[in-house]
């Protein structure tokens, strides 16, 4: 059997000084991943910001119902995003309404 790739820990905090987390990923993922410069935590908060941007955008268009306070909810993550990558989602993921 081969040796475990090497890890790498990130700490997660959350407004309240209870809301923590930690996400333990192996470290050769995150350097393939990242875009030359990069830090580790950046290319965590990339895919993060990706990967919520995703799932806000699919419940609201892609789900039966009406959420308005979602709908405002995606449009905020929306502009995040943008100003993040500096594209909107729709041009970083090749998919718009």
């Amino acid at each position: 059997m081969s040796e475990q790739p090497e890890t790498v820990t990130f700490e997660i905090d959350g407004d309240d000084d209870h809301d923590q987390d930690t996400l333990t990923v192996p470290a050769r993922l995150v350097d393939a991943v990242a875009e030359e410069g990069q830090t580790a935590p950046e290319v965590v908060g990339d895919v993060a910001m990706l990967s919520l941007a995703n799932r806000v955008h699919h419940i609201v268009h892609h789900h039966d119902g009406d959420d308005a306070d979602l709908a405002a909810v995606e449009e905020t993550t929306m502009e995040l995003f943008e100003e993040r990558f500096g594209v909107s989602f729709a041009e970083a993921t090749g998919h718009s309404h």
